[in-house]
Protein backbone atom coordinates (compact mmCIF):
# COMPACT_ATOMS: atom_id res chain seq x y z
CA UNK A 1 0.00 0.00 0.00
CA UNK A 2 2.70 2.35 0.63
CA UNK A 3 4.25 1.63 -2.61
CA UNK A 4 1.29 3.18 -4.08
CA UNK A 5 0.88 5.85 -2.24
CA UNK A 6 4.75 6.87 -2.97
CA UNK A 7 4.61 5.84 -6.54
CA UNK A 8 1.52 8.60 -7.00
CA UNK A 9 3.17 11.27 -5.09
CA UNK A 10 6.05 10.84 -7.72
CA UNK A 11 3.58 10.94 -10.40
CA UNK A 12 2.39 13.75 -9.09
CA UNK A 13 6.25 15.74 -8.42
CA UNK A 14 7.19 14.73 -11.80
CA UNK A 15 3.73 16.77 -13.31
CA UNK A 16 4.98 20.01 -11.82
CA UNK A 17 8.99 19.45 -11.68
CA UNK A 18 10.46 18.52 -15.04
CA UNK A 19 13.89 18.15 -13.83
CA UNK A 20 12.17 14.82 -11.65
CA UNK A 21 10.65 12.27 -14.75
CA UNK A 22 14.04 10.61 -14.62
CA UNK A 23 12.63 8.73 -11.87
CA UNK A 24 9.34 8.13 -12.77
CA UNK A 25 10.16 4.90 -13.23
CA UNK A 26 12.17 3.54 -9.95
CA UNK A 27 9.67 1.03 -7.67
CA UNK A 28 10.17 -0.13 -4.01
CA UNK A 29 10.82 -3.86 -3.94
CA UNK A 30 12.33 -4.02 -0.48
CA UNK A 31 16.02 -3.68 0.26
CA UNK A 32 19.07 -6.30 -0.29
CA UNK A 33 19.16 -5.66 3.13
CA UNK A 34 15.87 -6.93 4.27
CA UNK A 35 16.07 -9.71 2.00
CA UNK A 36 19.78 -11.02 3.47
CA UNK A 37 18.48 -10.03 7.17
CA UNK A 38 15.55 -12.39 6.64
CA UNK A 39 17.77 -15.08 5.19
CA UNK A 40 20.47 -14.86 8.15
CA UNK A 41 17.55 -15.24 10.82
CA UNK A 42 15.53 -17.89 9.16
CA UNK A 43 18.53 -20.55 9.06
CA UNK A 44 20.69 -21.74 11.79
CA UNK A 45 23.52 -21.35 9.53
CA UNK A 46 24.12 -19.85 6.55
CA UNK A 47 26.65 -19.38 3.49
CA UNK A 48 26.69 -16.86 0.53
CA UNK A 49 29.32 -18.78 -1.89
CA UNK A 50 30.64 -18.96 -5.40
CA UNK A 51 29.17 -21.77 -6.75
CA UNK A 52 26.69 -24.27 -5.11
CA UNK A 53 27.76 -27.18 -2.34
CA UNK A 54 27.47 -29.60 -5.01
CA UNK A 55 29.69 -27.68 -7.24
CA UNK A 56 32.20 -24.85 -5.47
CA UNK A 57 33.33 -22.48 -7.97
CA UNK A 58 36.35 -20.77 -5.68
CA UNK A 59 38.61 -23.07 -3.83
CA UNK A 60 37.78 -20.95 -0.48
CA UNK A 61 34.17 -21.45 -1.11
CA UNK A 62 35.00 -25.46 -1.66
CA UNK A 63 36.79 -24.84 1.69
CA UNK A 64 34.10 -23.56 3.26
CA UNK A 65 31.91 -26.66 1.92
CA UNK A 66 34.51 -29.44 2.90
CA UNK A 67 34.75 -27.70 6.62
CA UNK A 68 30.90 -28.01 7.03
CA UNK A 69 30.55 -31.67 5.71
CA UNK A 70 33.25 -32.43 8.38
CA UNK A 71 30.94 -31.35 10.88
CA UNK A 72 27.65 -32.46 9.20
CA UNK A 73 26.30 -29.51 9.27
CA UNK A 74 23.22 -28.68 6.96
CA UNK A 75 23.18 -24.96 6.05
CA UNK A 76 21.34 -22.84 3.64
CA UNK A 77 23.48 -21.78 0.64
CA UNK A 78 23.55 -18.92 -1.64
CA UNK A 79 25.53 -18.80 -4.85
CA UNK A 80 26.43 -15.11 -5.14
CA UNK A 81 27.88 -15.70 -8.99
CA UNK A 82 24.04 -16.08 -9.95
CA UNK A 83 22.77 -12.59 -8.56
CA UNK A 84 24.89 -10.11 -8.53
CA UNK A 85 22.65 -7.74 -6.47
CA UNK A 86 23.71 -10.30 -3.82
CA UNK A 87 26.83 -11.01 -4.55
CA UNK A 88 26.87 -6.88 -3.46
CA UNK A 89 24.55 -6.72 -0.78
CA UNK A 90 26.07 -9.89 1.36
CA UNK A 91 29.25 -7.18 1.14
CA UNK A 92 27.75 -3.85 2.59
CA UNK A 93 25.39 -6.08 4.62
CA UNK A 94 28.42 -7.51 6.69
CA UNK A 95 30.81 -4.91 6.04
CA UNK A 96 33.28 -7.55 4.92
CA UNK A 97 34.39 -7.73 1.51
CA UNK A 98 35.07 -11.39 0.49
CA UNK A 99 33.07 -14.21 -0.54
CA UNK A 100 32.17 -16.90 0.96
CA UNK A 101 30.50 -15.57 3.84
CA UNK A 102 29.39 -18.05 6.90
CA UNK A 103 26.06 -17.15 9.35
CA UNK A 104 25.85 -18.97 12.52
CA UNK A 105 22.45 -17.82 14.50
CA UNK A 106 21.90 -14.86 12.47
CA UNK A 107 25.43 -13.48 13.18
CA UNK A 108 28.32 -13.30 11.08
CA UNK A 109 31.19 -15.37 11.71
CA UNK A 110 33.45 -14.47 8.97
CA UNK A 111 35.07 -15.81 5.57
CA UNK A 112 36.89 -18.81 4.54
CA UNK A 113 40.37 -18.42 6.68
CA UNK A 114 37.95 -17.48 10.09
CA UNK A 115 36.05 -20.56 9.77
CA UNK A 116 39.42 -22.78 9.30
CA UNK A 117 40.77 -20.99 12.25
CA UNK A 118 37.95 -22.13 13.83
CA UNK A 119 37.88 -25.28 13.31
CA UNK A 120 40.90 -25.90 13.61
CA UNK A 121 40.63 -24.24 17.09
CA UNK A 122 37.59 -26.36 18.45
CA UNK A 123 35.63 -22.69 18.03
CA UNK A 124 33.67 -23.81 15.53
CA UNK A 125 31.93 -26.93 17.32
CA UNK A 126 31.07 -24.91 20.29
CA UNK A 127 29.72 -21.47 18.59
CA UNK A 128 27.41 -24.33 16.35
CA UNK A 129 26.83 -26.14 20.08
CA UNK A 130 25.30 -22.39 20.97
CA UNK A 131 23.02 -22.60 17.62
CA UNK A 132 21.43 -25.77 18.56
CA UNK A 133 23.77 -28.52 16.51
CA UNK A 134 25.99 -30.96 17.23
CA UNK A 135 28.89 -31.45 15.72
CA UNK A 136 29.75 -35.06 13.50
CA UNK A 137 33.54 -34.24 14.55
CA UNK A 138 32.20 -33.65 18.48
CA UNK A 139 29.96 -37.33 18.06
CA UNK A 140 33.80 -38.53 16.95
CA UNK A 141 35.49 -37.05 19.08
CA UNK A 142 33.38 -38.29 22.04
CA UNK A 143 33.09 -41.26 20.96
CA UNK A 144 37.08 -41.76 20.81
CA UNK A 145 37.32 -40.32 24.55
CA UNK A 146 34.71 -42.71 24.94
CA UNK A 147 36.51 -46.01 23.74
CA UNK A 148 39.57 -45.29 25.43
CA UNK A 149 37.98 -44.70 28.78
CA UNK A 150 36.87 -48.22 28.36
CA UNK A 151 39.71 -50.03 27.31
CA UNK A 152 41.53 -48.24 30.47
CA UNK A 153 39.47 -49.47 32.69
CA UNK A 154 40.21 -53.02 32.06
Amino acid sequence: MSVTVFSQMLRQATRFNKSLPALAHLRYYGSEDDRISKLVQNNKVVVFMKGVPAEPRCGFSNAVVQIMRMHGVEYDAHDVLADEKLRQGIKDFSSWPTIPQVFINGEFVGGCDILLQMHQSGDLIEELKKAGITSALLDAAQQKKDNSGKSESK
